[in-house]
């Protein structure tokens, strides 16, 4: 069954955590404890994900990372001046992730991982179920990378982006929806890696937009309407993103910068489209509904001191831009600026083997929604409110291994 809301619904951990918006920046213990300042001094089995330029110029061998990440999202509360308060519900996800690398052969290596790239879910407890009783989306991505050493401090590399994505919408009033969709879609990844010195590391990353293609079934109910059962289908963007990086190295302590643009202003408007004609009491759930989300900045600081032979210690700081004004926000991702801080460690059990965590902490402005600044969600925001206490903790708990 297909759903209305599955862009919205993008964000199985980050609508109101992890990222703006609905992207999953963060898919190893690295890239976790370092708030995702994991690009230029990307070097274990993850760099394949986060540089799989930068692989083909680090340590020779092949590796292989699992990861496992759970996310708990604390429930959102809601002002409305005409609805009154409302709040969502908790959740908590577990999200696995892998990578792997191979040996360096011929100034080539090759590299595989999957991750969450993207996701969401909300639930409203109260009146909002209306807009908004369910709305979830889930993503895997399965990424092949290959990477060329040009020269001993130059290489490339580039890959693809197979996403498979499902979600679920359902909203609870007069008129009630209930609906589910998948698709396959693809995109591209390119990175380019300049080592000059053994101490400075410089990053170019970009990912494509995906426009996921879900398609599935819708069923619309109403106690004085006959019933809508039949195919529906919505195309949502996961946006491109530039990220431009380095890293330096202070004898045992590295720090890296991180600028990411993402281009989520490709994102105009939510438009499903019925593969039948319905009722036209149901014409609320075909009109489509404008979003003009803007291009946002990120910037990110991490920071990795090896404190022996044995123990690496990390942590950083990010501050990421929403793309979502206040004129445009929705019941189903009520989203605002976030800082975030993050922490972890490794410990190298043995020549082949370390573990690791990472601890992130993300927390949400208050969005303040002004009278008659937002006229969407059917005007029940007109009024003006207040979306408050978004936050979300994620610990991310793996291993790397050496063959």
């Amino acid at each position: 069954m297909k759903k209305r809301v599955l862009f919205t619904a993008m964000a199985i951990a980050s609508t109101q955590t992890m990222g703006a918006a609905y992207k999953i920046p963060e898919q190893s213990v690295n890239s976790t404890a370092l708030a995702g300042a994991y690009i230029a001094n990307a070097r274990g089995a993850d760099a394949n994900y986060y540089n799989p330029a930068a692989m083909v110029l680090n340590e020779n061998g092949a590796e292989i990372e699992g990861d496992l990440t759970v996310i708990h999202l604390t429930g959102i509360d809601m002002d409305n001046a005409l609805t009154g308060k409302d709040e969502t519900e908790k959740e908590l996800f577990l999200i696995p992730t892998f990578h792997y690398i191979s040996p360096i052969v011929n100034d080539t290596r090759f590299g595989l991982s999957v991750v969450a790239p993207a996701g969401l879910s909300k639930r409203w407890k109260g009146f909002n179920k209306a807009f908004a009783e369910e709305f979830t989306l889930k993503t895997v991505e399965f990424n092949p990378n290959v990477a060329y050493k040009i020269s001993d401090t130059v290489a490339v590399g580039a890959g693809l982006r197979v996403v498979y994505s499902e979600g679920v919408v359902k909203s609870t009033a007069a008129a009630s929806r209930d609906l589910e969709g998948d698709s396959w879609d693809l995109g591209m990844n390119f990175a380019i890696h300049y080592r000059p010195t053994e101490q400075l590391n410089l990053s170019a990353t970009y990912r494509s937009k995906i426009d996921l293609t879900v398609t599935g079934n819708a069923e619309l109910t109403h106690a004085l309407l006959p019933d809508y059962d039949g195919g529906a289908s919505v195309t949502i963007p996961i946006p491109a993103a530039l990220n431009l990086a380095a890293a330096y190295t202070f004898d045992r302590t590295t720090v890296e910068l991180v600028y990411e643009r993402t281009r989520w202003a490709a994102y105009k408007e939510l438009d499903f489209d019925y593969s039948s004609p319905f009722h036209p009491g149901f014409a609320p759930f075909d009109a489509p509904i404008e979003k003009s989300w803007k291009d946002t900045n990120t910037y990110r600081i991490g920071i990795t001191h090896k404190l022996d032979s044995r123990w690496t210690l990390m942590g950083g700081f990010a501050y990421d831009e929403s793309p979502v004004d206040a004129e445009f926000a929705g019941y189903e991702l009520p989203d605002s600026d976030a800082k975030i801080y993050s922490l972890g460690a490794r410990y190298q059990y043995s020549d082949k083997l370390n573990v690791g965590f990472g601890l992130l902490y993300d927390t949400k402005k208050t969005l303040k929604i002004d009278p008659g600044e937002n006229t969407g969600s059917s005007g029940t925001l007109s009024g003006g409110a207040e979306f408050e206490n978004a936050t979300a903790w994620l610990l991310t708990m793996g291993f790397n291994y050496k063959f």
